[in-house]
């Protein structure tokens, strides 16, 4: 099997938990990361798994308006946050997934957010999931959460259970087959 992981990162915990997650799935697939502003066309080809993941701002998926307010949180230097680069100006995933053509492939979707009730924090990971679905992609998991504080750091355990949930959706893409078999 092969598996990109499509990801947008804002200080670091999408892409740390976006590494774990391939870490998981590496068990069984071959698999690469990519930042969303580096994704071009060419990521879907021969792939059997499309994971996407990103922030979550304002209830949803990042906006320019969004990303555009990452630099304030790092101006403080006891935040101990350090802006990705690109992350202040580059597309984001929505952007991306609105570029894409339809893609036969098999799709998961994650989010990192602020551990509190999602009718406080929204959840990236759904709409992400609705766009891939909406490209012709099957997903074939429920949208997964990772969380931060506060403070936009990640919780402890967070990454362990990124690589759990990337093993266990090698083991389910495996019983489903993928595309190329």
């Amino acid at each position: 099997m092969r598996a990109v992981i499509v990801y947008e990162s804002m200080f670091g915990n999408t892409r740390r938990i976006a590494e774990a997650i391939a870490d998981g799935l590496s068990q069984s697939a071959v698999v690469r990361t990519v930042r969303v502003i580096d994704a071009d066309p060419n990521v879907f080809e021969d792939i059997d798994l499309v994971v996407v993941g990103g922030p979550t701002h304002a209830w949803s998926m990042s906006r320019p308006s969004t990303r555009r307010g990452a630099p304030l949180h790092v101006s403080d230097p006891k935040s101990g946050l350090v802006l990705e680069h690109g992350a202040g100006s580059g597309p984001g995933v929505r952007e991306w997934l609105a570029s894409i053509d339809q893609v036969r492939a098999k799709a998961a979707a994650f989010d990192t957010r602020i551990s509190s009730p999602v009718l406080f924090t929204g959840r990236a990971s759904k709409s992400i999931s609705r766009q891939l679905s909406r490209h012709g992609l099957s997903v074939v998991a429920p949208p997964k959460s990772f969380l931060v504080d506060k403070k936009s750091h990640l919780l402890p355990g967070e990454l362990e259970r990124a690589r759990a949930w990337g093993a266990g959706l090698a083991t389910q893409v495996g019983r489903l087959g993928t595309l190329s078999a």
